[in-house]
């Protein structure tokens, strides 16, 4: 090998860590209302600028309600560990049921009633279920969205909604045990892991379902202003 062959290995650039390819690619198919990297074209209500929704509490408790049935089905999913990967996403610290079950009490104590399930969070539900034992790369890339963006776009939103029609009250959905950061880049390490033994197919798989998870996921945010 030459001299100019081995610079040229050598300053080759590393790839990037596999979160950072979905991230990349979730990224994309945000708008530019919701993230400055986005390119996706505002369709739906929920791809606006959050200051242009009209969120209803009614509305605002059927997302609760849904959404806590998704995190449900996560959490379960990763308890039971139908694939031993799942297993490392155990006890992350991101997990978002408990405090959900507090909101929702705290609603129903304030005189409002508690929906059912609907539509978009039980199809969420029984999708995720059955990724889990036939697609564990797909499986991956709903685990990745459905928290990450909670834990960046879902806490804006919620300070917005709250705004509105809370009097700024900060629920227990919004709040984590210990730091934040901390917490998502344990969980950046851990998805890593998983996901250092896939072969390039399994990965390309894996960022094509995000489209899938911003589908399905904002049936659910969609609620909000439903």
């Amino acid at each position: 090998m030459s001299s100019v062959e081995a610079v040229s290995v050598s300053e080759a650039p590393p790839r990037k860590k596999f979160v950072e390819e979905l991230r990349s690619v979730s990224m994309k198919l945000h708008t530019r209302e919701q993230a400055r990297d986005g390119q996706k074209q505002p369709k739906q209500p929920e791809e606006r600028s959050v200051s242009k929704w009209e969120p209803t509490i009614d509305g605002y408790l059927k997302f609760l309600v849904d959404s806590m049935l998704v995190f449900d089905t996560l959490e379960k999913i990763v308890q039971h560990a139908f694939y031993p990967s799942y297993a490392e996403l155990r006890d992350t610290g991101l997990e978002r049921c408990a405090g959900l079950a507090k909101d929702l009490k705290w609603f129903k104590e304030e005189g409002h009633a508690i929906p059912a399930p609907s539509s978009p969070g039980l199809n969420y539900a029984k999708y995720l279920k059955e990724l889990s034992e036939n697609d564990q790369q797909a499986l991956i890339c709903h685990f990745y969205n459905f928290y990450f963006a909670h834990s960046a776009g879902g806490r804006m939103i919620g300070r917005k909604v709250a705004e509105k029609l809370l009097n700024k009250k900060e629920l227990e959905f919004y709040k984590w045990d210990g730091d934040l950061k901390q917490l998502l880049q344990n969980t950046r390490d851990k998805l890593n892991k998983i996901t250092e033994g896939w072969t390039e197919e399994e990965k390309k798989h894996c960022l094509a379902e995000t489209e899938k998870t911003f589908e399905m996921s904002g049936e659910v945010l969609r609620l909000i202003v439903s």
